[in-house]
């Protein structure tokens, strides 16, 4: 029951947002039309929250870190991986304890953070960009994803991850 509603709301929002041409700013000029101070002190904290969980997801990943990814994972959370197939939380989780590890990366960052607030959900989105070791070579490349989170009982849980590796030029 809870996965049909957050699945319903992120689609939602998908399809809304690509149909419209500058959503972001339409959103954000309605908002603060209709906030006091109070709303927008709120806004501006959830949003320090999320650049701090985007940071922790990535540290959480590096240090290959279960119990605090565990924490920030929402319960009915999926997967859409780099080649299109979808994990389950529990699958997804199994993998993280050593995906790090067996990735072969011997660098990775992120840059290009972008959080978008709708109520309470946010869509967070950036660009890693890493150094990998592939057949004992060195192979630079880097991917763009985007987290969903909606925010349940005054914290924010990563609801959906979506990864998408960009092609070297």
């Amino acid at each position: 029951m809870m996965k049909s509603k957050y699945f319903g709301i992120i689609c939602a929002v998908l399809v809304f947002l690509s149909n419209q041409s500058g959503a972001q700013s339409t959103l954000t000029a309605t908002t603060h039309k209709k906030t006091n101070q109070m709303t927008e002190t709120t806004s501006n904290v959830s949003e320090k929250e999320l650049y701090s969980l985007n940071a922790q997801f990535i540290r959480n990943f590096t240090t290959m870190d279960t119990v605090a990814h565990n924490k920030i994972i929402h319960p009915d959370f999926v997967c859409i991986n780099s080649d299109g197939s979808i994990s389950g939380r529990d699958e997804y989780m199994k993998g993280w304890a050593t995906g790090y590890k067996k990735s072969g990366y011997t660098s990775f960052s992120i840059t290009d953070e972008n959080i978008r607030i709708f109520g309470d959900m946010a869509l967070v989105r950036s660009r890693t960009v890493y150094t990998k070791t592939v057949d004992g070579e060195s192979v630079q490349g880097s991917s763009v994803y985007t987290d969903t989170y909606v925010k349940e009982n005054g914290k924010w849980l990563c609801v959906q991850a979506h990864i998408t590796p960009v092609k070297s030029k």
